[in-house]
């Protein structure tokens, strides 16, 4: 058994031009939620002009891209589109990008590519930006699996993509690949199944062995110690992947759960210095929101999680799975990452606080 921690079509894009659009910025107060001190609260951006339910986040360089999903069917049969919004790290519009289909994960590949991944039911399609350029092209990757694909991650130049909303069969088991790895060639995707839904693994505080039925694979991220972690949502299970590409991967399942017990989780991450600061959307009420740890900053490694069904933000603990909210009041937290200020955006940031 191995431990994640011990401790604590091309298309033509739309670009709209920035000064059109509003942004609210670090400068407003959240209204209505609460962190717990040393936390500090602030909003970063509201829904910006015909856009709505922010989810995914990214950076690139020094922006950050959201994904609106503008209330689109998952499934994509209503033919409508989802935004992409390109902030600077302060939370001014710098350009956004239209992408037919509801958008779920966003990743950039490589240096300058966005990979957007639209449609987690069903009838997904990539759609692949080059942010310098700003030209887009279109993929659609099978899903044999069923439904569409939700998450990306990547390790050692690899994409890593959760296969959600699976088939399951008669006894509601999903034995189809819940992970898979994801390579263009030419106009076509090619899919390379990772880990079946109903692989074995070592359960973290117990250390018994376990057979998974994974039925909403969801997010993904790749924690300090290399694993790939992928969160099987309505399952309420993180699931732990060391060496995903070899015959001889090794998997740990720890189940999440609040005192009051199990609940889901959306995104979880980790801080990688003590300067980061954590951007959070929560997709309900329309807003993304910044949270600072200014006084000794966040701990670096520890594992932070946001829940959509108790619109809370929290510390994880990875030995027992215990979710310890530190921020509360919010409506459907979703997307989380953290992000190392630029000096000039960190300087400028405290000025306004």
């Amino acid at each position: 058994m191995f431990h994640p921690r011990k401790t604590s079509q091309s298309k033509t894009i739309l670009v709209a031009a920035a000064f059109i659009l509003c942004s609210i910025t670090a400068t407003l107060k959240a209204e209505g939620q609460s962190v717990q001190s040393p936390y500090k609260l602030s909003i970063f951006a509201k829904n910006p002009m015909a856009t709505s339910q922010p989810d995914a986040i990214v950076r690139w360089k020094n922006s950050i891209l959201i994904g609106y999903q503008n209330h689109v069917a998952k499934d994509g049969t209503d033919g409508k589109s989802s935004t992409i919004v390109q902030y600077s790290l302060s939370g001014n519009i710098q350009r956004t990008f239209s992408v037919q289909g509801h958008n779920d994960g966003l990743h950039i590949v490589g240096e300058d590519s966005l990979w957007a991944l639209q449609n987690e039911d069903a009838n997904p399609n990539l759609v692949v930006i080059d942010l310098e350029s700003g030209h887009a092209k279109t993929f659609f990757p099978p899903a044999p699996h069923g439904g569409g694909y939700d998450d990306m991650a990547i390790k050692n130049g690899e994409v890593f993509v959760t296969a959600s909303n699976p088939n399951l069969d008669s006894s509601g088991v999903n034995d189809f690949p819940a992970l898979v790895r994801m390579r263009l060639d030419g106009d076509s995707v090619d899919i390379e199944p990772v880990l079946n839904g109903n692989a074995q693994a070592t359960d973290i505080p117990t250390g018994a062995p376990t057979t998974l039925n994974l039925t909403d694979p969801d997010s993904l991220t790749v924690d300090p110690r290399g694993n790939i972690v992928l969160n099987s949502q309505a399952d309420s299970e993180l699931i732990f992947i060391r060496n995903p590409l070899s015959q001889n991967k090794t998997l740990a399942r720890l189940s999440v759960s609040t005192a009051a017990g199990p609940t889901t989780v959306d995104d979880t991450a980790f801080p990688a210095t003590a300067r980061d600061f954590m951007l959070v959307s929560d997709v309900a009420a329309g807003v993304v929101y910044r949270i600072d740890s200014p006084l000794l900053g966040f701990e670096p490694g520890v594992a932070y999680s946001s829940s959509d069904t108790q619109g809370f933000v929290a510390v994880l603990n990875l030995d027992n799975g215990v979710l310890t909210p530190i921020g509360t009041g919010f409506q459907s937290t979703r997307g989380m990452i953290f992000v190392s200020p630029a000096p000039q955006d960190e300087a400028r940031h405290q000025d306004e606080q």
